[in-house]
């Protein structure tokens, strides 16, 4: 099921691209050496044990790029290697960069962190469509961009995990911390609002260009096609790039190894906002006593991460580690595992960006031996290592079905799940794909007249009622839950 043979020849003969390549050693923030061929050896040696398909790892020492170098593929059908410039989903890396602008914005004296948002909007916030279900609710007006940023509005991380699918507020906005990604949303509405200027124009402006980001974007451009890398899942099926259309705040940035660690490394020096606002992203804004950071809204409390002061900046989360205040960022999409974790003083950290849903595996026994003790909190984010998860199930088996092509048509149409999930089904040349939003279509193979499932990930849905005429539901077979999905016009 995995592509095990594939991950061998990554890693004997795509041992990476690297920018560095003088580099023989650099030193750990404990002041240990640590050699290049150690690392070569250490990261082969643990994408292979994982099924990690590619990875890219960047070191930063005294404010330096110190090692940054790419390994595997790109893609594994065609033996691509990864290389520091391949283009890949950055996930929720966005947010962080996003939250760079922001202050940016605030330096500048366009926006302010502490101005309740609806003085910002034209409107109040229940008349957009997208927050309706807002309505009746007068915390909104308790919102600002420092608890957007700081993930302490009370929403979800997302409305579609709600059991109605609405978007509620939960708890008291800014007195408690709860992953959001549709926070960061709504403070991308703002900032578009205020500035008048697209996110996509803004990003580009204000950081993307000014660092020499070159292969960095909120959406896909055609100038990425010449390296880009496929996301993997934990069966090593390739689920294809993203090429989102959308700028999404939350996590539509495409992004390459090289351009992610020249943005961490103008924070560690304070050379993109200065050292005054730099220090705005990295101030305690709210204490973390969640045991784990998901769900998001699960209201299990621990002790476990007070110690290390655990809590959450400004689109960054932050703790006292053994060499100084530290600040962290992950990313995690369907085929994308990333980490960043930097310490301010002595200005030392990694980057680590993966094309494979198993790439969280590998973090704990990497970053251990490339820093040293961080103490990070590997287990508030649930990342254990590889060799102590338990198998993966095996997949179900399915026989695939023909159909006649009215049998397919009837099908096509649009599903909601809410306001802003939309599911299109489509049919082009006798195949059945179906697409969120923007995001990259997935082809179907029927089953049945009404049962299909994904041709590259576990997926599976119905149509219903079943019959000759159109369908009205899309059921999202989703593990032991299934989600309906009405027809749309």
């Amino acid at each position: 099921m995995r592509r095990i043979a594939q991950l061998v020849v990554s890693c004997v003969f795509f041992c990476g691209a690297c920018a560095f390549a003088g580099q023989t050693s650099f030193t750990r923030p404990d002041g240990a050496t640590v050699s290049a061929s150690q690392v070569d050896e250490g990261v082969n040696q643990l994408m292979q044990g994982a099924h990690v398909t590619g990875a890219g790892i960047a070191v930063f020492h005294h404010r330096k790029i110190v090692y940054l170098k790419a390994y595997g593929t790109r893609d594994a059908e065609k033996s691509l290697p990864l290389t520091p410039d391949s283009v890949m989903t950055s996930a929720s890396l966005s947010k962080a960069a996003f939250a760079a602008l922001v202050i940016r914005l605030v330096h500048e004296h366009v926006l302010n962190l502490d101005k309740p948002i609806y003085q910002y909007l034209p409107k109040p916030l229940p008349e957009y469509p997208q927050y309706a279900d807002l309505q009746g609710d007068d915390r909104d007006k308790q919102l600002t961009l420092r608890i957007l940023l700081s993930h302490t509005s009370g929403f979800p991380n997302w409305r579609a995990f709600e059991d109605d699918r609405k978007l509620k507020i939960h708890f008291e906005p800014g007195t408690r911390y709860a992953y959001s990604g549709e926070g960061i949303v709504l403070a991308q509405l703002v900032v578009e609002t205020v500035t008048g200027k697209s996110l996509q124009a803004l990003m580009d402006e204000k950081l993307f260009r000014p660092l020499g980001m070159t292969r960095t974007s909120m959406v896909w451009e055609p100038r990425f096609e010449d390296d880009f890398a496929n996301g993997y899942d934990e069966y090593g099926r390739s689920l294809g790039p993203e090429k989102r259309t959308n700028a999404n705040a939350a996590g539509s940035m495409q992004t390459a190894l090289r351009d992610y660690a020249t943005f961490l490394n103008a924070l560690l020096g304070g050379k993109f906002l200065g050292i005054g606002a730099t220090g705005l992203l990295f101030n305690r804004q709210i204490a973390i006593h969640s045991a784990h950071q998901f769900p998001s809204l699960n209201e299990e409390t621990s002790a476990a991460n007070d110690a290390i002061r655990l809590s959450y900046g400004l689109g960054w989360g932050i703790y006292s580690s053994p060499y100084g205040k530290a600040f962290f960022k992950e990313g995690h999409d369907e085929g994308w595992r990333h980490l960043a974790l930097c310490f301010r003083e002595p200005g030392d950290g990694i980057l680590i960006l993966t094309n494979s849903s198993n790439g969280e595996g590998i973090f704990k026994p990497l970053i251990d031996a490339v820093l040293g003790p961080t103490g990070f909190p590997f287990e508030w984010e649930n990342y254990t290592p590889y060799n102590q998860l338990p198998p993966l199930p095996k997949l179900r088996e399915h026989k695939q079905a023909v159909l006649a092509p009215d049998q397919l048509n009837r099908l096509v149409g649009r599903y909601a799940l809410s306001a802003d999930v939309v599911l299109s089904v489509t049919v082009d040349g006798g195949r059945l794909y179906i697409q969120e939003n923007d995001e990259p279509d997935q082809e179907y193979l029927p089953e049945s007249a009404e049962d299909f499932y994904s041709a590259t990930s576990t997926d599976e849905c119905s149509f219903k009622p079943a019959g000759l005429g159109l369908p009205q539901i899309l059921v999202l077979h989703l593990g032991d839950k299934d989600v309906e999905l009405k027809r749309i016009p």
